[in-house]
């Protein structure tokens, strides 16, 4: 039975942004990318009303992970100590369009590295990759204060997405991202009123809401994925509803929440099928889910789950 076409007109849309900066536009980056701009939900409408195909983002960790299951770190077993060749791996191979850095080595649990070394990573993966980068921080509040900053300034001009401001720690890397030019990812706990509070904050220290990305946080399936998927549902109908608090691009982090569940990693579960598949299948579960609520960048991790919602993207965006 064919999916009727939903032809309801909305009065707002999805901001539509370009992530990084070419040498014409300051940087060195060798594409851009540009996400946003849908006018109705997903399957609505037109082709135009679509906006930008979403796009995947894979993660490249600033240090060797320790805790990944095999079945992640197989595809990736030569490149683990060197974030560059990491990153070039998921851009050649495996079609990466942005490469998240994501700096776990700074959380004082996990290595307490320093500002020094993030900002090698930080350039290390510039000079490796022309994509477009996101520059994640490790969570921790004071850590992300002492050192984003300065992988920001590492990557002055490339137009990165950087983040998260939360709305009990937004003022540093808020002003940082607005005097090194780049977007900025607004962290929400699965809670409209907060995202929107956060967004607020940003633009009353003069940040474009034009240049904010949001992030709710994100249910894995099997462990809050129903509740994830109605939260980014909501906020993206408030968008089309002329909401310019909530018209921002949505970005979710699918990777480290999937291979978080126990269905994807645990070895000893006879009759659950081969752990090798369950891991890439739970991703890839996650993330189509979540693109029908109208995400707009997802984090992932596994090749094999990047190629079938890359090929699930490419079948529905087709326009």
């Amino acid at each position: 039975m064919p999916v009727p076409e939903v032809t309801d007109s909305f009065t707002g849309s999805v901001n539509r942004i370009t992530l990084g900066a070419t040498k014409e536009n300051g940087g060195t980056r060798s594409s851009t990318v540009a996400v946003g701009g849908a006018q109705n939900v997903v399957y609505g409408g037109s082709t135009e009303d679509a906006g930008e195909k979403p796009v995947v983002a894979m993660d490249v960790l600033d240090s060797k992970p320790e805790d990944w299951p095999d079945a992640l770190v197989k595809p990736y077993k030569d490149v683990l100590d060197s974030p560059g060749d990491w990153a070039k791996m998921c851009v050649e191979e495996f079609g990466a369009e942005l490469i998240c850095i994501r700096f776990e080595g700074i959380h004082p649990d996990k290595g307490d590295k320093d500002a020094s070394h993030a900002v090698k990573v930080t350039e290390e993966v510039l000079k490796a990759v022309g994509v477009p980068l996101i520059l994640w921080g490790c969570g921790n509040d004071e850590k992300d204060n002492e050192v984003m900053p300065k992988v920001s300034g590492a990557a002055k001009g490339e137009k990165c997405l950087i983040g998260t401001i939360k709305e009990d720690n937004y003022k540093s890397l808020t002003a940082i991202a607005l005097a090194d030019g780049h977007f900025l990812i607004s962290e929400a706990p699965l809670d409209i009123n907060i995202a929107k509070q956060i967004n607020i904050l940003a633009s009353d220290m003069g940040f474009p809401l034009e240049r904010i990305v949001t992030f709710q946080a994100t249910g894995a399936l099997g462990y809050g994925i129903e509740y994830a998927y109605s939260i980014q549902e909501r906020q993206r109908i408030a968008a089309l509803s002329g909401d310019k608090i909530m018209a921002m691009p949505v970005i979710c982090d699918v990777g480290y929440e999937s291979w978080r569940a126990k269905e994807a990693k645990l070895e000893d579960a006879p009759g659950w099928g081969q752990v090798k598949d369950r891991g890439p299948m739970w991703e890839t579960a996650t993330a189509i889910c979540l693109l029908q609520a109208g995400v707009d960048i997802i984090r992932m991790r596994h090749p094999r789950a990047v190629a079938t919602v890359k090929n699930f993207i490419s079948q529905i965006w087709k326009g």
